[in-house]
C-alpha cells in the first residue's frame, strides 16, 4: 500500500484527479470505478476541467459507480445517479450507455445486484477504482463485518451511516437504510485502487485501514491485500498514522521520487 500525504485537501484532490487523467491518457477506453460524496466533488471538478482543456478524452471510458440507495430512482435529487450527472457526467458529455450505476428502483434489488456484478465482469473488470472511506472504515457501502470476499449485493446501512446521510434528505423523507454496493472482493480485483481521504474526521479510519489488522471491523483494511493500492490523504487525515515519518521519507510531499542507487554503489557496466 502506497501512502501519499499532501498538505491540504485541495492538493490531495488535485493529485487524485491527476492520476485519473493519467489513466485516461494511457488508456482512453479504461473502465473506471467511481465513488460519490463531498470528498469527490473537487476531484470531479478538476477532472471535468482537464477534459475541457483537452488533457484527456472524457467520452470513451466506461464507469461503474460503487453504490446506489435501494428505492431511489435515478432522477431523485439524492440518488447517486443524480450526483454523478451533476458533478461529472453532464460536464464531460459521457454517453449514458457508458455511465453505469445500479438501479436503485429496480423491482428486484437482489437480481439487480447480480446483474451489475455480471456487467462489470463483462467489461473485463475495473482498471482504476476510486474510493473514499467512511468514518467507520467502510468503502462503498461495505459496512463493518462485511465479508472481505463479498460481491455486489444489498447491504443494510449502520445507524451511524443513516444518520450521517439524513442531512441530505428533506424532513419528511425517509432516509434509505439499504443500498446496492459493489463488494470488497470485486474492489480487490480492480487493477489499481486509489483511495482519497481528507479531514480529521477520517484520521482514525485511515490509521485502522493502513496500520491496523486486516479485519472486517474495518472493511477498508482489505486494501492491504491489493497489489496496487494508493492512499492519498491530507495532513489532517494522516494525523494518527504511527509510521507517518516513514511514509513521508518514501514519498516526500506526496511525490514519486526516482529510485537511484546510492553514490558509489552504482553497478559498473562492462
Amino acid at each position: 500500500m502506497k501512502i501519499l500525504i499532501f498538505p491540504d485537501a485541495e492538493a490531495a484532490a488535485r493529485e487524485t484527479a491527476r492520476r485519473i487523467v493519467a489513466q485516461l491518457v494511457a488508456k482512453p477506453d479504461a473502465v473506471l470505478g467511481l465513488a460519490t460524496g463531498g470528498t469527490m466533488e473537487p476531484v470531479y471538478a478538476a477532472l471535468a476541467a482537464a477534459v475541457a482543456r483537452g488533457d484527456c478524452d472524457g467520452r470513451r471510458f466506461t464507469s461503474f459507480n460503487l453504490d446506489e440507495y435501494v428505492g431511489l430512482a435515478g432522477d431523485h435529487p439524492q440518488s447517486y445517479r443524480h450526483y454523478m450527472n451533476r458533478h461529472l457526467f453532464d460536464a464531460i458529455g459521457l454517453p449514458a450507455a457508458q455511465a453505469r450505476l445500479p438501479r436503485g428502483d429496480a423491482p428486484d434489488p437482489a437480481e439487480e445486484a447480480r446483474r451489475y456484478e455480471a456487467e462489470i465482469a463483462a467489461e473485463g473488470g475495473i482498471d482504476l477504482q476510486l474510493l473514499g472511506i467512511g468514518n467507520n472504515g467502510h468503502i462503498g457501502f461495505n459496512e463493518p463485518t462485511s465479508s472481505l470476499a463479498s460481491r455486489t449485493r444489498i447491504k443494510t446501512l449502520t445507524r451511524g451511516t443513516v444518520e450521517a446521510n439524513r442531512r441530505f434528505f428533506g424532513p419528511d423523507e425517509q432516509v434509505p437504510s439499504l443500498a446496492i454496493t459493489i463488494g470488497i472482493g470485486t474492489i480487490l480485483e480492480s487493477r489499481e485502487a486509489l483511495l482519497l481521504a481528507t479531514g480529521g474526521a477520517k484520521a482514525e479510519a485511515v490509521a485502522a485501514m493502513v496500520e491496523g489488522p486486516l479485519s472486517a471491523a474495518c472493511p477498508a483494511s482489505a486494501l492491504q491485500m491489493h497489489p496496487r493500492a494508493t492512499v492519498i490523504c491530507d495532513e489532517e487525515a494522516a494525523a494518527r498514522l504511527q509510521l507517518r515519518d516513514y511514509y513521508e521519507t518514501v514519498h516526500p510531499g506526496g511525490t514519486e521520487p526516482a529510485i537511484t542507487a546510492p553514490k558509489g554503489l552504482e553497478r559498473t557496466r562492462t
